[in-house]
């Protein structure tokens, strides 16, 4: 315990020698009143009462002062005082706002409050575009606590979460705290940079919060959280909201503030509910008490989101702007139930900064040198929101602990604990590792990799690799890598492996190189997985895997040479075999009706037939994906890509054969990709990807190297939308090694159609329809459509999708249902 002792008196120390003014804020009951701003009258310099009503007021020197506490549902507080020492107690009690509607005349079916919002609805460009540019600094802090959580989930060892975790299985797992200079020019430039950042028991780390996430204005007709959740001051908000004139108070400066309570038409829309206070006249926002769910946002382990802001007054632009703002949230996933708050405080605002073109470039965050190294003594002197007993308590407990937590003897007793096998590793694969050492083995789980086939039977894989982390980041790296499996019908073992190595995470490069023996899809964008496959085979009596062997040695590198143009290569030698099957019997169920095709896609009544002659041939593979205007974060050690909705991404990609030991097979294949996904305001999200491309050189070419398109004939889909694939096309029908133009859209309203129709909008189901088509040189073109419903499920758990699809092709006409399983797409 003595060694604890030290450490918190030093803090105690550094807490009271900065402290300029420093006192409590509660009601007139006594109770600690949290996140009441404090701010010097007529500035932005001010500070935010901690959860335990407690604050800090620095100065720079001493004299005479007005200090406001303003809190919204009261009364706001001035207090004028003369302070010749420092530091200077100065404690407020503040009083309850008490709201009337005697100045308010309601006429006889007249809602006041809907004529209130009607004028804060048409003023709020205005108000937004008297923002052109300014600075600010900038405060976060972002804390996690977790309450009785499981030993195990699914038989894996939960640990004590990076010693967040007491006996009792609770405790904060995260705490960070971030310190930020930022700039903005309307109407979408912005940048910060981190002056200094601080995670609780990791003093390498560096804080993920940061001002552009916190950057949340109800100015705007939606608000982006995971989905486009509808502002009570949308231009659109009637049609979500109901509105009433909750009473109305005079603020400190005199102004009248209407307090609406914001209810949502229908409970199941993306909406909130709450309160906005706004300005009688100028109808500007006062403050903001809104609250929203995990099912609106569908993010299911979110329980609860509640926003709250506080605005302040600007005299020189007469606009009211954010100073403080709070998300609280309330999580339950797997048993794992907790909460938290991100806290934000915006100071030392400049209005008129003179920034110009210059000022702003893709990177929009950036740290200072050393901003993670900075001592408590700084934190304490820079810190507007004091932390509370809990906070401190965990910075204490977790620094002094770090040490001892990243000693060998530590390290070594976690690893003997998690590296022991238990029966679930059967499912979930196995892991040994060496923390102090960084480096690990993993073996896949078998159970996963047996699978079932025509051409192998039943056949295992067994993958085993080896990894050592080589930087400060987990992502910085070097691995050995080796798959071995054995077919028993055909009798054969096959072996490949390989090296890669990751450089750095700032441009990503990666060297891999590889060879061996592995059995392949002719279709190289796989479309069906193996264990799809090894259902639809043993239950269905269809075996729509078509595979061929490929002994082969590879090279590749990949890396972004500019932000936004990432390069890939790859020079491989191939020596490819065509294969047969080796099971012509039902595994498990007998269709009578039914037999198993060939293992040539080309003709699938005639076993001893292959789609292509065993040849070998060496591959070069060049490619280039621009992401125009992307924007990025610079952290110290890795860099974090924002893609550009405005933009799609383009990709070009060149694939040569030579040197084949047919010269018929040798070939020249170029495609481009442009793909993009946007969100459309209130209605939902647009997503596109058009692929055109040709083969020039010669004409009878491999089938391999033909241009296979993302068929399905197993009924099931796979992945999280359908952008790029074609849900009732045969996997090799068109084929196709001439030119070819293939089109995707897909657009999923998010709950803008069926959040209005009643009882269905119960269900939070999203409405999505589709179009897809392709043209290919010498072949009627084909097309589907698709009409569906997404974010299917039960409870927390939504990962199930439906749709009709009908396809068009010769003038024929199919229709059938494409049951969605998202969390195959793992598989």
């Amino acid at each position: 315990m003595n060694k604890l002792y030290f450490p918190l008196l030093l803090f105690l120390c550094c807490f009271s020698g900065w402290a300029q003014i420093t006192g409590k804020v509660t009601n007139q009951e006594g109770t600690s009143l949290a996140y009441v701003n404090i701010y010097l009258d007529g500035t932005f310099s001010g500070t935010t009462s901690n959860e335990n009503g407690i604050y800090i007021l620095e100065l720079s020197e001493t004299g005479n002062y007005t200090v406001v506490f303003q809190f919204l549902g009261y009364k706001t507080e001035k207090k004028s005082i003369s302070v010749t020492a420092l530091p200077y107690t100065l404690n407020a009690q503040l009083t309850e706002e008490s709201t009337t509607l005697d100045e308010v005349i309601v006429n006889s079916g007249d809602n006041p409050a809907n004529k209130i919002m009607r004028n804060a609805i048409e003023k709020r460009d205005f108000h937004r575009s008297k923002i052109q540019e300014y600075t600010a600094d900038f405060y976060s802090r972002g804390l996690w606590r977790i309450k009785n959580a499981p030993e195990k989930i699914l038989g894996q060892e939960v640990g004590d979460l990076g010693g967040g975790l007491d006996s009792t299985r609770s405790g904060v797992v995260y705490l960070s705290e971030t310190i930020s200079e930022i700039t903005y020019k309307a109407p979408n430039d912005f940048k910060e940079k981190i002056i200094a950042s601080k995670v609780s028991g990791n003093d390498n780390g560096f804080s993920l919060n940061s001002a552009q996430e916190a950057n949340i204005s109800f100015y705007n007709n939606t608000i982006s959280l995971n989905t486009e959740l509808i502002s009570p001051l949308a231009n659109y908000a009637f049609n979500y909201y109901n509105f009433k004139l909750e009473g109305v108070f005079y603020n400190d400066r005199g102004d009248l503030v209407n307090k609406i309570q914001v209810t949502p038409k229908r409970p199941k829309d993306k909406v909130f509910s709450g309160f906005v206070y706004i300005i009688e006249d100028s109808w500007q926002l006062y403050g903001v008490e809104l609250k929203t769910t995990g099912e609106a946002i569908q993010v299911p382990p979110i329980e609860e989101l509640v926003f709250r802001q506080n605005f302040n007054f600007s005299e020189k632009e007469e606009l009211w702007v954010p100073i403080s703002q709070t998300i609280d949230f309330i999580f339950n996933m797997f048993g794992i139930k907790g909460d938290g708050r991100f806290t934000a405080a915006y100071t030392n605002y400049d209005f008129s900064p003179g920034l110009d073109e210059k000022t702003f470039t893709n990177e929009i965050v950036s740290f200072a040198p050393e901003a993670n190294k900075k001592d408590s003594i700084f934190w304490s002197s820079v810190r507007p929101v004091p932390l509370t007993e809990e906070e401190q308590n965990d910075y204490i407990r977790k620094d002094s602990l770090q040490e001892l937590r990243e000693s060998k003897p530590y390290l070594d007793s976690l690893d003997n604990v998690r590296n022991k096998f238990g029966l679930g590793n059967l499912i979930t694969g196995y892991t040994y590792s060496n923390s102090y050492e960084k480096w690990s083995i993993n073996i896949g789980s078998p159970i996963f990799n047996t699978n079932i086939n025509t051409v192998q039977g039943y056949n295992s894989t067994l993958e085993a690799s080896f990894r050592k982390n080589t930087g400060e980041s987990f992502g910085q790296y070097w691995r050995i890598f080796s798959e071995a499996s054995y077919g028993f019908s055909e009798e054969k073992f096959r072996i490949s492996g390989g090296f890669q190595q990751k450089f750095n995470n700032i441009s990503n490069p990666v060297l891999t190189v590889s060879g061996g023996s592995e059995v392949k899809q002719i279709n190289s964008r796989e479309p069906i997985s193996k264990t799809l496959n090894s259902i639809t085979t043993t239950f269905f009596e269809r075996n729509y895997l078509k595979l061929y062997e490929l002994d082969f040695a590879k090279v590749s590198y990949q890396q972004e040479l500019l932000n936004g143009f990432s390069a890939f290569s790859a020079l491989s030698y191939e020596n490819r075999s065509p294969l047969y099957n080796h099971r012509d019997k039902a595994f498990l169920i007998d269709w009578d009706e039914r037999e198993f095709t060939s293992n040539n896609p080309l003709q699938p009544d005639d076993e001893n037939s292959a789609p292509f002659v065993e040849h070998k041939i060496f591959k070069i593979s060049l490619a280039a994906k621009i992401e125009f205007a992307q924007k990025y974060l610079s952290y110290p050690n890795a860099k974090f890509n924002i893609k550009n909705e405005d933009y799609p991404s383009l990709t070009i990609r060149y694939d040569k054969g030579l040197g084949a030991n047919i010269p018929e097979y040798n070939f020249d294949h170029l495609r481009l990709n442009l793909r993009q996904e946007f969100t459309v305001a209130n209605k939902g999200k647009l997503g596109y990807s058009i692929t055109g491309g040709t083969f020039f050189g010669n004409e009878e070419i491999s089938f391999l190297d033909y241009r296979h398109f993302d068929g399905n004939q197993t009924r099931i889909g796979t992945s999280s939308n359908y952008l790029g694939k074609f849900n009732l096309l045969p996997y090799y029908t068109l084929s196709t090694n001439k030119n070819y133009v293939e089109g995707h859209v897909e657009h999923n309203f998010k709950g803008y159609i069926l959040g209005r129709v009643p009882l269905i909008n119960r269900l939070n189901y999203n409405l999505v329809i589709g179009a897809h088509a392709l043209s290919t040189e010498g072949i009627a073109p084909y097309s589907e459509y698709s009409i569906g419903l997404d974010n299917l499920g039960f409870g927390k758990f939504r990962f199930l999708r439906l749709d009709y699809v009908v396809s068009q092709h010769h003038g024929n006409h199919k229709g059938a249902f494409i049951f969605g399983l998202k969390f195959l797409e793992i598989f």
